[in-house]
């Protein structure tokens, strides 16, 4: 492995861990709200941090990347440990904590589609791994908070996650360098979620039609 390489292995390796720790506060911050006691937070914090890298590395049949280094579960409680004792500091900068879990889910998509296509997956194989990174943890997280799925909502994030694989797959089957396709991930990833936090931009929903009054050509009154 060239210099070059090793250094931007390194640098998304740190960034990796950065995102964990992210998505681990997003998590303490659901434990705050909850009013649950410093091991609720700390198992919050650590199930939204590693719960969708863990299912990617699961689903790939590989082994699971906090059991063979330890770093991102110890940074996990942490972060959450550390949240109990200033959620109410945090809970004030919500809209920061936004744009800091926005850059995370962008980051973890990217992580989890190269993770996917280094194991030799197909590009809709990995485009599914990015985006199971990336949506797992927050899924557990809003189910055991008992708050409103991300799925379930207008927000665009899953959306956001799955063009941030995709520009990932593209710029890599187009042969550009690894790092230039690392940033392009991130870019459209995060770039797309964040605008849809500053505009409130969400895709059109369905609208079921009304239905039909009884007497209508065709139905039985």
């Amino acid at each position: 492995m060239s210099d070059v390489t090793s250094q931007a292995a390194e640098f998304l390796r740190v960034l990796d861990l950065a995102s964990v720790v992210v998505f681990a506060v997003t998590g303490a911050l659901v434990a705050s709200r909850k009013q649950m006691d410093i091991v609720g937070f700390m198992w919050m914090g650590v199930i939204t941090g590693v719960g969708g890298g863990t299912l990617r590395d699961l689903l790939l049949d590989a082994p699971v990347f906090w059991i063979v280094a330890p770093t991102p579960l110890a940074l996990c409680l942490c972060a959450a440990g550390l949240v109990h004792f200033s959620a109410r500091l945090l809970a004030s900068r919500y809209r920061f904590l936004l744009y800091l879990d926005a850059f995370g889910m962008a980051l973890v998509t990217t992580v989890g589609t190269a993770k996917a296509l280094d194991m030799g997956t197909g590009a809709l194989v990995a485009v599914g791994m990015g985006v199971v990174t990336a949506a797992v943890g927050g899924i557990l997280r809003d189910i055991l908070g008992q708050e409103p799925s991300i799925l379930l909502r207008r927000d665009i994030y899953v959306t956001a996650a799955v063009c941030g694989s995709v520009t990932y797959v593209l710029a890599d089957a187009f042969g550009l360098p690894g790092p230039a396709t690392t940033a392009l991930a991130i870019g459209a990833g995060f770039g797309l979620r964040a605008c849809a936090i500053r505009f409130d931009l969400f895709l059109p929903i369905f609208r079921p039609r009304p239905g039909r009054m009884p007497g209508h050509r065709g139905e039985v009154e």
